[in-house]
């Protein structure tokens, strides 16, 4: 068995993917948010999103019970935001500009940004997928952030 996590492991390390930020309010109405680079369109029609959310991070219960969660698509030069969505810190946004979006934490500076209505949550193993219903948002002209072979860029160059 180990040796089939190492190899998904490396495996799943040479798939690139953005970089996003998944937010929701907690029940005690503070903003939460965690970086996951498990995200994908889910649907076009309707335009819907999908994340992976480990059971093991602390704001899965708010996005698991939230009608609303935002997907924030991160940029360039927000590698220090995505450091700290990461981490364990007890108040992710101290650092960051954001505002309320009615019940969701938006995040300012970013890539693109996605209010979305939970249509569905299954969960299986150590995480949960969360599907979303796209009901607003905006893409600003930015260049993406990138996660690949474990590491965080705004472009691909071949490695030296």
């Amino acid at each position: 068995m180990a040796d089939q996590v190492a190899l998904f492991r490396d495996a799943m390390a040479a798939l690139c993917s953005g970089v996003a930020v998944v937010t929701a309010r907690r029940d005690d109405g503070a903003p939460c948010g965690l970086v996951a680079t498990s995200i994908s369109s889910f649907s076009a029609e309707p335009p819907s999103v999908l994340a992976s959310i480990g059971h093991s991070s602390r704001c899965h219960q708010a996005l698991a019970e939230s009608e609303h969660f935002g997907v924030h698509l991160l940029s360039a030069g927000q590698i220090p935001l995505a450091d700290e969505f990461a981490g364990q810190g007890d108040d992710k946004f101290a650092d960051f500009e954001w505002h309320w979006d009615e019940d969701v934490p938006a995040l300012d500076g970013v890539l693109a940004y996605l209010r979305c209505r939970r249509s569905a949550l299954f969960e299986l193993y150590d995480h949960s997928i969360l599907i979303g219903d796209v009901v607003s948002g905006r893409r600003w002209d930015r260049e993406p952030l990138v996660w690949m072979e474990r590491s965080m860029h705004w472009r691909l160059e071949p490695r030296e």
